[in-house]
């Protein structure tokens, strides 16, 4: 039983995946905080481009 356990801990298969899995966290994390800490930036960009778009469809008088 203590071979089958140190074999676990010694053996690295999937261990890149692991990294890989790791460094998806990070990112999806740092991005979830950016979209936080710009929240208000963003909207104001979606409503300025939600204007522009209103007035282009609009026909001239």
């Amino acid at each position: 039983m203590v071979a089958f356990l140190k074999s676990l801990w010694t053996d690295e298969r999937g261990q890149g995946m692991t990294e890989y899995a790791l460094i998806l966290a990070l990112v999806a994390v740092a991005i979830i905080l950016v979209v936080i800490a710009f929240r208000d930036r963003i909207a104001e960009v979606f409503r300025s481009a939600t204007g522009a778009l209103d007035q282009a469809q609009q026909p001239p008088q």
